[in-house]
């Protein structure tokens, strides 16, 4: 085994630099300028300031390559900022930045922004920051009002919007569990799915039961069928996705066991003497399983 250390990607001090010296790697379009994440950079550069240090490369004296954080330099400079907090890489490489982020899901914005209140931070100073109304803030504060902890800990990584939220809201705790691990199988998260949920849960799951839920004898029983069979789908669609990874190596080494056992000649010829029905049905289903198996790898 090589004793050998591996090479720091970073110097370990942040150094301000002047922003004059450092060279872009690309031209942010004024289209960009007008987007969302450019104003809400904006805005919390102005607000907070900076928080990231921008990453750069000495490609010389006086003379950095910029890797990472063009946004920011761009609002800086704009804004007549004359230096910057900076990263020193020790290589040009800019593949290993912010090209893979995992950004925050909303459950993590909801204890940020209660922890941001709690710290004495004002919910205008948060919606200014983030380049957001007040309302929105004041949305993802109460997003959780209602929901049951264990709803939380199943989405807590889940892109489940605040308006989701709300439809679970109207559910009992038993059913937003259960809504919850739907949501989860079919890694569907949408307002929409959460409706559908709503609509097929039984009025006895309901937090509140609606006017339009009353209704006769006959409906009322075809709606149970109907929340049965969506529970039923639902839950074959969840064990499916349990054993998928299983089913498929199963099927691969099954698949490479019977090509070889079609590739002994007197296999082959026993078969096709005896049995070439089943020869015929072996044949079909190795060569029906190789596309599946490509497609597969493929994605």
């Amino acid at each position: 085994m090589s004793n050998s250390k591996v090479k720091a990607a970073f110097e370990q001090l942040v150094v301000v630099l002047p922003v004059q010296s450092i060279i872009m790697q690309k031209e942010i379009q004024p289209s960009f300028r007008r987007c969302a994440l450019y104003l809400q950079i904006s805005a919390s550069l102005k607000h907070v300031g900076l928080i990231e240090p921008v990453v750069v490369f000495p490609r010389g004296p006086n003379e950095y390559l910029l890797l990472d954080g063009h946004v920011r330099l761009d609002v800086l400079k704009r804004t007549g900022v004359p230096e910057v907090r900076a990263i020193l890489a020790t290589d040009d490489e800019a593949y290993t930045y912010n090209k893979r982020v995992n950004h925050a899901p909303p459950i993590a914005q909801h204890f940020m922004i209660l922890k941001a209140l709690k710290n004495g931070v004002s919910e205008e100073r948060i919606a200014a920051t983030l380049n957001v109304n007040v309302g929105s803030i004041r949305k993802k504060r109460d997003m959780l009002d209602g929901i049951c902890p264990e709803t939380i800990d199943i989405l807590r990584t889940s892109p489940v919007t605040a308006d989701a939220f709300a439809v679970l809201r109207k559910m009992k705790p038993i059913r937003q569990i259960e809504a919850a691990e739907h949501m989860v199988a079919s890694s569907t998260y949408s307002v929409l799915f959460a409706k559908a949920l709503l609509e097929v849960t039984r009025p006895e799951l309901l937090v509140e039961v609606p006017a339009s839920r009353k209704l006769d004898a006959k409906s009322a029983g075809a709606r149970v069928m109907l929340e049965q069979e969506t529970d039923f789908l639902l839950r074959d669609l969840k064990a499916v996705e349990d054993s998928y990874g299983t089913d498929i190596l199963i099927l691969t080494v099954s698949r490479r066991y019977i090509e070889r056992l079609l590739g002994n000649t007197r296999v082959e010829r026993h078969l096709s003497k005896h049995h070439p029905d089943i020869l015929n049905t072996l044949r079909s289903l190795t060569s029906e399983v190789e596309p599946q198996k490509t497609k597969l790898i493929a994605n």
